[in-house]
C-alpha cells in the first residue's frame, strides 16, 4: 500500500493531509493557498500528491446536512473530474466532508490553539480528519480475526 493524500478544498485555501505508508494514520500535510486559477491550483493538488508518493487522492464532498448534493458538493464532483484528466495515474476518491471544519475547529480549540492560528490550521486539520474517516471506513482496516 502507498500513501494517500486528503484534500479539503476551500474556498480560499485547500487543506492537505497524508496518511502513514501504511495507511493507518493521517497527518496534517499543509494548505495551499488558491490563486484564481483553478487550473493552477488542480496542478499544486497533483504534486503535492506525486511529492508525498500517494497513489489514491481523497477529496471532501460537501453534502448539505440534509445529504442531498448543494452547489458546493456539485463543484467538488467537478474538480475531481477536472484532476483526473490532469492526472489519470492518480486514484480519485470522493468522501463525505459533512462536520470536518467543525470537528477540526473544536479540536484545535480543546489544544489551546488561538483564533489566528486556528485559521492557518484549521484546513489541514480538517483534510487530515476527512483522510481518517476515509482509512477508518476502508473494509481492509478490519482486525484480521474479522475479515
Amino acid at each position: 500500500m502507498g500513501r494517500i493524500l486528503g484534500v479539503d478544498l476551500g474556498a480560499r485555501r485547500i487543506g492537505l493531509a497524508v496518511s502513514d505508508p501504511s495507511g493507518i494514520i493521517a497527518s496534517p500535510l499543509g494548505t495551499i493557498q488558491r490563486s484564481g486559477d483553478s487550473h493552477r491550483d488542480r496542478v499544486a493538488i497533483v504534486e503535492a500528491a506525486n511529492e508525498s508518493e500517494a497513489s489514491i487522492v481523497v477529496i471532501g464532498l460537501p453534502r448539505e446536512m440534509s445529504g442531498r448534493m448543494g452547489p458546493a458538493a456539485k463543484a467538488a464532483r467537478a474538480e475531481v473530474e477536472a484532476l483526473r484528466v490532469l492526472a489519470p495515474t492518480l486514484q480519485f476518491e470522493l468522501v463525505d466532508e459533512r462536520m470536518t471544519t467543525v470537528i477540526a475547529q473544536r479540536s484545535l480549540i480543546d489544544a489551546g490553539v488561538r483564533r489566528k492560528a486556528r485559521k492557518q490550521t484549521v484546513d489541514k486539520v480538517a483534510a487530515a480528519v476527512i483522510l481518517q474517516s476515509y482509512l477508518e471506513a476502508r473494509p481492509s482496516r478490519a482486525p484480521r480475526d474479522q475479515r
